[in-house]
């Protein structure tokens, strides 16, 4: 037996206290242990309650193509469909011939109509669809493409349909045809895409990879992927796009070879709009203005710390202290020393700032300061100094920079012309996300500076320089429009031509997906088929370089606690009357509350009333027996996110959650757009809550964007600020409930006819859901649990029915080597078998005790042991379950 955890004792009693009856169970429970094995096979495929596959229509695409129809929805032979698919990645793209018809039939058995085959071009053969003996990136691996062949016809049997992307991560090289200076050391592969936006040679070679991709004959369909009608999507470009990598900082990374296209380019549109310099003078309004007084209070650090304050967050831990040590100009004065000795999980969790501080809007500002860091600091440290408003929604106000720290001291100046004012605003220093010690020195924010053009900047001969996102504030509000305005024509020309080319020549018959709304803007994307989202709950977090193994958190809480968590930011990405998808989504391991991801997004999917929601994601590889929790994100072997997707998949397909009965809608034409960017990020461009609307709104009604072109609807809901203030939020419809009334213990319930749902920290409350009560039990997790039943035949209050009951709560490795925080593992992330938690809980059914029969399932959805029936009020039947199960799922018939 395991290590018994503190929670056992009351997990023991409930277990024991939970079936005040007398037991008629043929086969007693099981001891109780805190933790038990709990592993779901990889290649089972067996009928039962728990398989969905007998809802896929078989073949996919036997209905003829996936098109959109007039309501904005995705019909195939007049039929509306929705999509509840996963991703995959690397080597799990191309499984065995063996392997393939396995992993097919449980993704199907799972409710899993659609696969997103995703970062197939980054890698060579056997981890990537590159060639594994080419030096190029053009070749694709006859074996790649002959697993893929039969993999998609083995979905396609099954009644999963195939989405295919153009460009992921691929690692465009010299060989290709392209500079050298494409492979410079520290580019990321997607870094390696920005000249794709506007230089034709790089086009060309995307083109060249979806030609040879999508026209190739699959020998096991006979059919093309451009033919096939399983293939419903392609994707152009995944999480990318022009404005994003300028303001991520990828355009002004870029080496000289590949800016004179650019330049050329963008002196050519400003010719057209601005003939000569002088007028382009007066369009930007460029000017020098004095430097006036000091704002800052204590700007030297004379008087210490005083006028500025340390803040700390979450669990970090960090002390500000003046210093002696200071760069040899200042040589006599002071500096600040910021030593972090626990980090959090975000960047922001540790500010050193000054508040109280009033900024005018277009106006110039120039930040200058010293800083270094101790000699123990990694590569690719940064120090973060923004402008930024002291409430909500506590944004930069026009300066945002993340300049690289060394060991030793050196100057930064910075001008910035505010896109707004305030009078209650800060100046904040973000320290890098490392262990250790920080200086600051000569800390000085003066009115004024030199902003427009610069000397020798002439319109006639094409000298105006492009505009780089750490030198943008140094132009004017005016030069910034133009450049965004530019930006944004050249990456709708890159969209539009490659959708052309897609549909023209190589004659697909699929949807066309550009890529996300958040890294595109939603009149940019809404010009193709359909509108795509992505989302991951507690991301991880990578402090020092990226992806490293060793050094990453992921944030141990809960979505409930949060007014929605990231389900707002997809519904406010969606555009009117078009399809809307979420092709990734994913709550990162190894958060202990990972169960509650698809049941959330598959409620309020339903209620927003979307098309498409896809887990990333099934899995990274093509191990697939491993018994024990991957990665952070791959499901396959994740027991909570896994049986989960079954009453998410049902709440989703059926519309179990009737969708919302009013909708807000935002307006938002080209300019309003480009006027937002200004005020974006890289990956938070401009959706629906630049226009105004409340997050929380799409906890209570349907969300959409109007684009250039579309009205708003006449009996749309205005925003109601009063939104934002709440902390309960019940839908429209009366079937979803938020609760955010007892601090940190938030609950979300669905009361539906066909699914009912009690996620969060219900432990010793009672749910009566309809006339079905729930009541959860308490657990390791201050009673936090994730509990379903869902009627699979029949309905849940008047019966007869046949109901999967899901409950789960925490999930980890054999073995898993948690921080004291319980927010990494590092690389040690365990081994087989995986762990789970048993949740206990009792039901009250509207059924008679003599109508109901209840088991426990095994691993394969099974029927294992008995459960005892017992007679609650007015003889209703009541079925208590709990830990000494030894499961995760439930039967129950009511004839």
């Amino acid at each position: 037996m395991l290590a018994m955890h503190p929670a056992a004792a009351i997990l023991l009693a409930l277990q024991c206290a939970a079936t005040p009856m007398k037991a008629e169970a043929k086969d007693a429970p099981p001891p109780i242990s805190t933790l038990f094995p709990f592993v779901l096979p990889w290649d089972d495929s067996s009928p039962g309650i728990t398989d969905l596959s007998g809802w896929l229509p078989k073949p996919a695409g036997k209905d003829g193509r996936i098109l959109p129809g007039p309501d904005g929805h995705l019909y195939a032979g007049g039929k509306r469909v929705r999509f509840h698919g996963v991703d995959l990645a690397f080597s799990a793209n191309f499984p065995t011939k063996e392997d393939a018809p396995k992993v097919a039939a449980r993704m199907a058995k799972f409710g899993i109509n659609i696969v997103r085959f995703h970062i197939m071009d980054m890698s060579r053969f056997p981890e990537g669809i590159l060639a594994r003996d080419s030096a190029n990136t053009r070749d694709l691996d006859p074996e790649a493409l002959d697993r893929l062949d039969y993999f998609t016809s083995c979905l396609k049997r099954n009644g999963t349909y195939t989405y295919l992307c153009t460009l992921n991560y691929r690692p465009f090289n010299a060989a290709d045809g392209l500079p050298k200076e494409i492979e410079r050391p520290g580019g990321n592969n997607q870094g390696r895409h920005v000249p794709g936006f506007y230089d034709p040679g790089f086009l060309d070679l995307q083109k060249e990879y979806a030609g040879k991709l999508l026209t190739h004959r699959n020998a096991y369909t006979g059919l093309t992927y451009a033919e096939d009608p399983a293939v419903a999507f392609v994707e152009i470009n995944n999480e990318n796009g022009l404005i994003q990598s300028w303001m991520s900082g990828q355009v002004d990374e870029l080496p000289e070879v590949f800016l004179p296209e650019l330049k050329g380019q963008w002196n050519r549109w400003l010719a057209k709009r601005h003939p000569t310099t002088a007028a382009l003078k007066a369009a930007w309004g460029a000017s020098v203005e004095p430097l006036g007084g000091e704002i800052l209070l204590n700007a030297g650090f004379a008087s210490g710390t005083a006028g500025w304050t340390v803040e700390r967050h979450e669990a970090a831990e960090a002390t500000a202290t003046a210093d002696k040590d200071v760069p040899e100009p200042l040589r006599g004065g002071r500096s600040l020393r910021i030593d972090t000795t626990r980090l959090g999980t975000e960047s922001w969790h540790i500010r050193f700032e000054q508040t109280g501080l009033k900024f005018e809007a277009g106006r110039p500002y120039t930040l200058t300061f010293w800083a270094k860091a101790d000699a123990g600091i990694e590569a690719g440290a940064v120090i973060g100094a923004s402008m930024e408003l002291n409430h909500e929604p506590w944004r930069s106000m026009g300066l945002a920079v993340r300049p690289g720290l060394t060991a030793q001291w050196k100057q930064y100046r910075f001008v910035a012309v505010l896109e707004e004012g305030d009078g209650n605003s800060r100046l904040v220093f973000d320290p890098p996300m490392r262990i250790g010690s920080y200086w600051l020195a000569g800390v000085s924010l003066r009115p004024g500076g030199a902003f427009g053009l610069d000397p020798g900047e002439r319109i006639e001969d094409g000298s105006v320089g492009i505009i780089t996102y750490a030198g943008a504030r140094e132009r004017s509000i005016a030069a910034r429009r133009d450049w965004l305005s530019f930006l944004w024509e050249t990456e709708d020309a890159y969209w539009q031509g490659m959708y052309r080319f897609i549909k023209d020549d190589l004659k697909v018959g699929a949807m066309v997906i550009g890529t996300v709304v958040g890294c595109s803007t939603p009149n940019l994307m809404a010009r193709l088929d359909c509108i795509d989202v992505h989302a991951y709950w507690q991301h991880p977090v990578f402090p020092g370089r990226p992806w490293d193994p060793e050094n990453w958190f992921v944030g141990n809480r809960t979505m409930v606690n949060e007014r929605g968590g990231t389900l707002p930011g997809l519904a406010l990405r969606r555009v009117l009357d078009k399809p809307f998808c979420v092709t990734e989504y994913g709550h990162a391991a190894p958060n202990i509350y990972a169960g509650e991801g698809s049941l959330l997004r598959g409620a309020y999917a339903a209620f927003q009333d979307w098309d498409y929601i896809s887990t990333s994601r099934y899995s990274h590889h093509d191990d697939w027996g491993l018994r024990r929790i991957r990665n952070y994100f791959d499901i396959d072997q994740h027991p909570a996110k896994m049986m989960t997707m079954v009453p998410a998949a049902a709440m989703f397909y059926r519309g179990d959650v009737s969708p919302a009965r009013e909708e807000v809608v935002a307006e938002l034409d080209k300019e309003r757009e480009i006027e937002g960017l200004g005020k974006s990020w890289a990956w938070e461009l401009v959706h629906a809550g630049t226009a105004g609307v409340p997050k929380e709104a799409a906890l209570l009604h349907r969300v959409a964007i109007a684009v250039e072109g579309v009205k708003k609807p006449v009996d749309a809901l205005a925003p109601d600020a009063s939104w934002a203030q709440a902390d309960r939020f019940v839908s429209d419809t009366g079937e979803l409930d938020w609760d955010l009334r007892e601090k940190d213990h938030g609950v979300v319930t669905v009361n539906t006819p066909l699914s009912k749902a009690v996620v969060g920290f219900g432990g010793g409350k009672r749910f009566d859901l309809g006339g079905l009560v729930i009541e959860p039990g308490p657990t390791m997790e201050d009673g936090w649990s994730a509990i379903t039943l869902t009627a699979m035949e029949g309905d849940l209050i008047s019966g007869p029915a046949r109901v999967l009951v899901t409950a789960t709560g925490r999930a980890e490795n054999s073995g898993m080597g948690w921080n004291p925080e319980h927010t990494s593992v590092g690389s040690r992330w365990g081994e087989a078998p995986t762990l789970v938690e048993g949740i206990p809980a009792r039901f009250t059914l509207p059924f008679t005790k003599k109508a109901v029969k209840a088991w426990a399932l095994d691993e394969r959805g099974q029927r294992k042991s008995v459960l005892a029936v017992g007679t609650g009020p007015k003889g209703r039947a009541i079925i208590a379950i709990g830990p000494g199960y030894r499961t995760l799922w439930y039967e129950i018939e009511a004839k």
